[in-house]
């Protein structure tokens, strides 16, 4: 490089990046004088350029050329920056965040075009026309030459809008209109508006969780999610409400406080509930065995006629299980985030999810799938209560993929080039009427259904699927007496404390295993844990002899005894808490022999 500044030629200034600065014409009134010219581009690109250093470094490795386009600045100089910008993003899979790096490049061409490469979905192919209008309407330059975006790793699927501020702070960037060094310490999450306002982007629970394992120091993301994602520690979540604010923040021109994590207080302000088991009238046979089967984690399954208050039961029983943990909520929270179905205004999950969905639903929204797969209503369950009424109007199919997440607690979603496991451990609570009228063995009312009528509606709910629903419970008519008392029956609170001293007891029972429940005993603790005397053997192979019982349903029966015995306080599993445990089997066999 010339010490001299010859009119017409290109003189490179400090690159930043890979690429350098431009600067095409002659420099007005600087008499072509480097120093001066370093100091110009100091001023219009802020770029801080050491002005002795900038005329010593003859032989540095600047790429010399022509720019085709420029920046008017009047009484300066005209110029435009080109180089290579780098930001950290996360992409979607599932309910986990993979980290992606957008690398955004510019270099002149004769036509300006941008290139997206990097497998993008139609969501993120579309964003590069929301960038360029967003860029415009904050006040910055669409740049005028050839834009290529790729978004690595290559072979990773990219989809949602979440990739429209990294690529619009990296065009910024690479077209020199902002000079960040510091692009390596967040990662940067966001859908922008065509005004550069931010909108909420789905996920950004899991990406906070991912920046974090990254080491990332930070977190860039829309302010609507920021309350979410702040819940991570060791990370700092910085909430931007447009793209002016992201990039004033990457300039050094507009500091912002992180967000700080308020997880106690919210767990303290919504974790209550607004229902309780004392507006149930009569049916306490069936509330204490929801109190069992809370207790142990163990599913349930109610058979009674119209109106007998079945779902009145089934909604209640959240309300009788232990809070929600802050791991537990996070683990709940990061698959509702990954949907977008947090509750607007609600970072987490202060309470068990409730899912009910219809019967009419798909094998694929029941379970979970899709090309790419999401989590169906057994993951939004996850650590609460599934409840499937009117069971048999389910498709016979879509029940039957219960069978799997049941026994192992998560799901997996198996497609041509990947695997994708989802946690599904929740309770289920099923209800049927025991006819297709609703009133068989109603005394009060006639059934008009043939014997084929019953075994068809019946034959829909499969043996294997019954073996795996620990309790079966009968719940009858409510008749007037009860309903006409004004006497307060058992409540939730009442109930929750008999679950969290059996919970306790089992916290202690498995303190050095994975177990949790007693629901979810291997068989080697059945065998430690459920240990009978002679008088309980032989009522128990009476009942498997006249029943006709599986393998699977003499261990069911097994859980729910210790479960009976943790309530009632004791060590060792006595022949009452058999007798109660084989009795919630009796439905089994009554209505499907």
């Amino acid at each position: 490089m010339a010490n001299e500044a010859d009119p017409g030629q290109v003189l490179a200034a400090k690159s930043v990046g890979s690429r350098a600065a431009y600067c095409p014409g002659p420099l007005a009134g600087t008499s072509g004088n480097l120093e001066v010219l370093a100091e110009a581009l100091s001023i219009v690109c802020g770029l801080g350029l050491d002005k002795h250093r900038f005329r010593a470094e003859k032989n540095a490795p600047f790429w010399v050329k022509r720019a085709e386009k420029c920046l008017p600045r009047p009484n300066t100089v005209h110029m435009i920056i080109f180089m290579l910008a780098k930001l950290k993003t996360f992409s979607l899979l599932g309910i986990e965040a993979l980290p992606v790096e957008v690398e955004v490049d510019v270099s002149s061409a004769a036509l300006p075009k941008v290139i997206l490469v990097g497998l993008p979905e139609a969501a993120v192919k579309e964003s590069t026309h929301r960038i360029e209008r967003a860029l415009a309407n904050s006040g910055y330059v669409r740049p005028e030459n050839r834009v290529v975006i790729n978004l690595a790793p290559a072979e990773l699927p990219k989809q949602a809008a979440s990739f429209d501020l990294p690529i619009a702070l990296g065009l910024l960037a690479a077209s020199g209109q902002l000079a960040a060094d510091n692009f390596s310490q967040y990662a940067v999450v966001g859908e922008v508006a065509l005004d550069g306002q931010m909108r909420p982007t789905k996920g950004a629970l899991s990406m906070a969780m991912s920046a974090a394992r990254q080491g990332a120091r930070g977190i860039i993301l829309p302010a609507a999610n920021a309350a979410e994602a702040a819940v991570v520690e060791d990370l700092e979540v910085v909430a931007v409400a447009s793209l002016t604010e992201a990039a004033a923040f990457f300039a050094g021109q507009l500091p912002l406080d992180p967000t700080p994590s308020r997880l106690d207080e919210w767990f303290t302000a919504h974790g209550n509930y607004d229902i309780d088991f004392a507006d149930v009238r009569g049916q306490e046979l069936a509330k204490r065995a929801i109190t069992l089967a809370a207790s142990g984690g163990h599913n349930l399954l109610m058979i009674g006629p119209p109106g007998s208050g079945k779902t009145m039961l089934a909604k209640r029983v959240p309300s009788v299980l232990l809070g929600l943990s802050a791991a537990e909520s996070i683990e709940t929270s990061q698959i509702y985030s990954a949907l977008g179905k947090l509750p607007a205004g609600k970072p987490l999950l202060a309470r068990r999810p409730f899912r009910a969905p219809h019967h009419t639903i798909s094998n694929a929204g029941l379970v979970g799938g899709g090309s790419l797969p999401t989590p169906g209503e057994i993951s939004l369950a996850h650590n609460g209560v599934l409840f499937l009424d009117e069971l048999p109007e389910f498709s016979r199919q879509t029940l039957e993929v219960l069978r799997q997440p049941l026994e192992d607690g998560q799901v997996s979603i198996s497609r041509a080039l990947r695997s994708t496991d989802f946690p599904a451990d929740f309770m289920l609570i099923a209800s049927l009427n025991p006819c297709p009228c609703g009133y068989r063995n109603d005394p009060r009312r006639d059934c008009h259904c043939s014997v084929p009528q019953v075994e068809r509606y019946m034959a829909k709910i499969s043996g294997p699927l019954l073996d795996r629903i620990d309790l079966h419970l009968e719940v009858p008519a409510v008749p007037f007496q009860e309903l006409s008392n004004t006497a307060a029956g058992t409540d939730s609170c009442s109930m929750r404390t008999v679950v969290a001293e059996a919970r306790d007891r089992q916290h202690t029972r498995f303190a050095d295993s994975r177990t949790r429940t007693n629901a979810h005993m291997s068989s080697r603790e059945l065998r430690q844990y459920c240990v009978l005397d002679q008088s309980c053997q032989k009522m128990m192979e009476q009942s498997v002899d006249r029943l006709g019982l599986s393998a699977r349903a003499h261990d069911k029966v097994l859980r729910v005894a210790r479960t009976i015995a943790d309530v009632a306080r004791a060590d060792a599993i006595g022949i009452d808490h058999l007798s109660e445990a084989i009795n919630y089997r009796l439905l089994d066999r009554q209505f499907w022999s």
